[in-house]
């Protein structure tokens, strides 16, 4: 460690001559690092970012020749990459590609021209998903004086991943340093869930997080019970209620009878009473949101039983009333009308 890097050493450091043959990748040699595969993907995971450099001195072995590629390197999973600098590895090319400044320019690296004369591509790969270089692989140096000579730096990793508020995967957990395996709540995207991460494996590895459902969370409660005591016959306005049995949360005004949700969230809803048909009027009583009707209670004799039940997804000031269309909705001291509503889940992102 020096100054916030990480090295990590190999053995093919020093300068090596790929010799002479004809195919491609016909030379190839597999990178042996000071570390074991599991410290080493620790270490890019919870590294900002990680490079690795790579340089190959030529003359007249072209990394890839009339579309051919003779040259290529593995990936940590074992993947041929033909790209030999930055983090695209959608395509072939080198440095001096990058920077359009090869030799040749209709070419991406400089190897790549062929030309009888001592050239070099110098690159470092940036792209930490497909560190680190596990083989180099190289061809077409069979002309006696032709060669090739590849350098491979240290994997150099630095910086730690930033997480920042609460987490949303055991990836996360553990890049911020938990690692004692069991249960955890994280960040899911509208609830908080529960999930289980197995910390003696890595986030690589099948298994490292289970999902085992959502949670429960509500930052404080919601619910009420409100009934009336008299006829209601007033068509066409918001039905008011005069006793309050419960009002957590303060949510329902009960001389207004307007709920207005103080958190966004899924909400239940019940009514029950007893209609009175006056004057031939069927009683219609409708579940508003927001002026918008979402349900309606009905009752077309005297005295028979409506009800009305909703599931209702609110935003944050979201405003439910009853709504009476028309008709009487009985009551007496018997309160026969009783209208409830409670939180059932709360939205916290």
């Amino acid at each position: 460690m020096s100054s916030g890097i990480t090295l990590i050493g190999h053995n093919s450091e020093s300068a090596i001559n790929v010799g002479h043959c004809l195919d491609p990748g016909c030379y190839t040699r597999s990178i042996a690092y000071e570390a074991s595969s599991r410290q080493i993907s620790a270490l890019i995971e919870l590294s900002d970012e990680c490079r690795q450099s790579i340089k190959y001195e030529c003359f007249s072995a072209p990394l890839e020749f009339n579309e051919i590629a003779y040259s290529w390197w593995n990936d940590k999973n074992g993947q041929a990459q033909y790209y030999w600098s930055g983090n695209n590895n959608a395509t072939h090319t080198c440095q001096c590609g990058i920077e359009n400044s090869c030799v040749d320019s209709n070419i991406k690296c400089n190897c790549d021209s062929y030309a009888p004369s001592n050239l070099s591509d110098d690159g470092e790969i940036t792209k930490k998903e497909d560190l680190p270089v596990s083989r180099l692989n190289f061809g077409r140096t069979s002309p006696e004086a032709s060669s090739g000579i590849h350098t491979l730096g240290k994997l150099k990793c630095s910086g730690q991943i930033v997480v920042n508020g609460m987490p949303t995967s055991c990836t996360e957990l553990w890049q911020i340093g938990h690692v004692l395996s069991g249960l955890y709540l994280i960040r899911g995207v509208s609830q908080v869930e529960t999930v289980y991460c197995d910390f003696s494996k890595l986030p690589t590895s099948q298994g490292f997080q289970t999902w085992i459902g959502f949670t429960d969370v509500k930052s404080s409660p919601v619910f009420f019970y409100i009934q009336r005591k008299t006829n209601y016959l007033t068509a066409n306005s918001v039905v008011p209620f005069e006793i309050s049995r419960l009002n957590v949360g303060n949510a329902m005004n009960t001389a207004t009878g307007t709920f207005v949700a103080p958190r966004a969230g899924k909400y239940f809803f019940a009514l029950s009473g007893i209609s009175n048909s006056v004057n031939n009027f069927d009683s219609h009583i409708q579940l508003q949101l927001n002026g918008v009707g979402v349900g309606c209670g009905f009752g077309n004799d005297q005295y028979e039983t409506f009800s009305l039940k909703s599931v209702l997804q609110l935003r944050t000031g979201d405003q439910i009333r009853l709504y009476l269309q028309a008709g009487t909705i009985y009551d007496d001291d018997y309160h026969y009308t009783h209208f409830v509503g409670f939180l059932l889940e709360e939205s916290v992102f």
